[in-house]
């Protein structure tokens, strides 16, 4: 097993409890030193089976900074980098982080998306009839996110499996509709 999948687990079994969980874990050489960067986010599992449509919020800098403290005495305890020396950074993954899992999308639902789409999914014999071409990209507003896919403002009916989605990033927006600018 990796440095990072090593921390990845000690990360993880710290904040078992606390609502925040491990989204993202990297390794990186830094001079003599490595810099354990590990990114978190607010823990939605109970939401994907039951709440697919309400707004979460995301992490406070108070959470961030309580993970971060738990996550490094669980390093100091259990050492998953040996004795090599390192920086621990924790932090909330940013909105440029792709969504690649059904919690990324679940904490995201009312945001704008930036998405590029699969003409087919994986395993389909071809193309479907009236939807958009490989690569094909679109902006709609994320209604809903739950086990099996997305439900976007554009088409509130239908269901967009997540496999059909090549790439998904959500786009920052200065005065969100229903946001505390309005």
């Amino acid at each position: 097993m990796g440095q990072a999948e090593q921390v990845r687990e000690v990360a993880a079994a710290a904040l078992v409890g606390t609502g925040v969980v491990v989204e993202d874990v990297a390794v990186h050489p830094a001079g003599k030193r490595r810099l354990v960067r590990v990114g978190v986010a607010r823990d939605v599992s109970d939401l994907l089976t039951d709440d697919l449509t309400s707004p979460v919020e995301p992490l406070s800098l108070d959470e961030v900074a309580e993970a971060s403290r738990a996550v490094g005495a669980a390093m100091d305890d259990t050492e998953p980098m040996g004795n090599a020396p390192y920086t621990l950074e924790v932090s909330s993954l940013g909105v440029d982080h792709p969504l690649t899992t059904p919690a990324q999308f679940r904490r995201n639902v009312g945001r704008l998306l930036r998405l590029r789409l699969r003409d087919t999914a994986p395993g389909d014999a071809g193309p479907r009839e009236g939807e958009p071409s490989v690569g094909a990209q679109t902006e709609a507003r994320l209604l809903e996110a739950g086990p099996d896919g997305i439900r976007l403002a554009d088409a509130p009916d239908d269901l967009l499996p997540y496999d059909r989605v090549a790439a998904a990033t959500v786009q920052v927006e200065f005065t969100r509709p229903g946001g505390k600018d309005d």
